[in-house]
């Protein structure tokens, strides 16, 4: 998913090699995953940048359990989202009984629809996966801008395996302050990196008022003056996402219900 406050989720899943994966353009597997920082155990080993990350099919599940952003089927989070122009958009993100099947890794597919004025301006379904160690995975998305409610583009769509995209990880099994890692990887369409900066932040949303909040600083080398910050809140997901550089754009959860 690109950085972009049009909605307040961000995405998931790893890359097989190509050989494994017996579709075309996908990555080829590298022989030692990325260590990232020096804070990081080998269990941590998380996707960077543009490396290619070893994945194994049978390693992943639709059974997304992850705390800091279950996905089971039939929830539904309701966002507002607010910019300096005044404009608001409401963003409905619903977790449906489908899957896809991403590089031989069956995937949720996760359906977000903004609206602004009742009228729908971008439609998109996304697809997520969780590996055995917990990390919630991003593989891509379908997604379909609208003007006037007629299409206007699809440039944001990507699929991992496809035309050299790479997944990344949404939420990591064992987040920790100063952890790194890759979101998504699609060269010049969808860059974005995540960091994990605390466990222990504080939202205050129309939704509830939460403390252990983990909080994300989000960005992309597409727009190096663009910085979001995500709070994910236990058994419910994000409930806060605000950008803190290059924007004002706020989204805040206004209900949320378990599949």
């Amino acid at each position: 998913m690109e950085i972009t406050t049009r909605h307040a989720t961000v995405a998931v899943v790893t890359a097989v090699a190509l050989a494994a994966a017996g579709c075309g353009g996908g990555e080829t597997a590298s022989t030692e995953p990325s260590t990232g920082t020096s804070g990081e155990s080998a269990q941590q080993a998380l996707p960077k940048g543009s490396e290619p990350f070893p994945l194994d099919p049978a390693d992943f599940t639709t059974e997304i359990d992850n705390p800091y952003w279950p996905m089971k089927p039939g929830s539904h989070w309701v966002y507002r989202e607010t910019n300096a122009e005044g404009d608001v958009q409401r963003d409905d993100v619903t977790v449906t009984g489908r899957t896809k099947t991403i590089m031989g890794i069956e995937a949720v597919v996760v359906h977000d629809v903004a609206r602004q004025g009742g009228q729908v301006i971008e439609d998109t379904f996304d697809w997520y996966a969780q590996d055995s160690a917990g990390n919630v995975w991003y593989l891509g998305e379908d997604t379909k801008e609208y003007e006037n409610g007629r299409l206007k583009t699809t440039q944001g769509s990507w699929e991992a395996g496809v035309d050299g995209a790479l997944a990344g990880v949404i939420v990591p099994a064992h987040p920790e302050p100063g952890l790194t890692y890759r979101e998504e990887y699609y060269e010049g369409h969808a860059e974005d990196g995540a960091e994990d900066l605390s466990l222990t932040a504080h939202a205050d949303v129309p939704y509830g008022t939460f403390d252990e909040v983990l909080q994300t600083r989000n960005f992309t080398p597409l727009e190096p003056n663009l910085v979001e910050e995500k709070f994910y809140t236990r058994e419910i997901g994000v409930v806060l996402d605000i950008t803190v550089s290059g924007g004002s754009d706020r989204a805040v959860l206004l209900r949320y219900t378990p599949g």
